[in-house]
């Protein structure tokens, strides 16, 4: 079974949330970038917990067919990048978030509200 965009969407966003992701962003890069649809940006208050959000979205990809295409960043938990295909998470820690703004760089992309 394949999961549409905002299904896999709708999958990161809870898995991150039960692991408590602090302000969670879903940006709608359709119409901008050939990337993906969707970026995930949040953050976690330790390197564990980092590693924990990353961690359940991946279990949960898995569990609904959906292959990692590609995880950066898991080791230093710093700033995890998960390539779900449609999807693309950035969980940072939380000093990282500040330092790189990513929200900034794809400030023409819609913020997805009630996901």
């Amino acid at each position: 079974m394949t999961l549409k965009p905002n299904e896999l969407l709708n999958v990161a966003v809870a898995a991150a949330e039960d692991k408590k992701a602090m302000d969670l962003v879903v940006l709608d890069l359709r119409g901008i970038s050939l990337i993906a649809d969707y970026f995930v940006i949040c953050h976690g208050n330790s390197d564990t917990q980092v590693q924990a959000i990353a961690t359940e979205i991946r279990k949960r990809a898995h569990d609904e067919g959906v292959a990692l295409r590609g995880l950066e960043g898991m080791d230093a938990a710093r700033w995890v990048l998960m390539d779900l295909g449609d999807v693309i998470v950035h969980i940072f820690h939380r000093d990282e978030r500040e330092y790189y703004n990513i929200e900034r760089l794809w400030s023409d992309a819609k913020v997805v509200e009630n996901v």
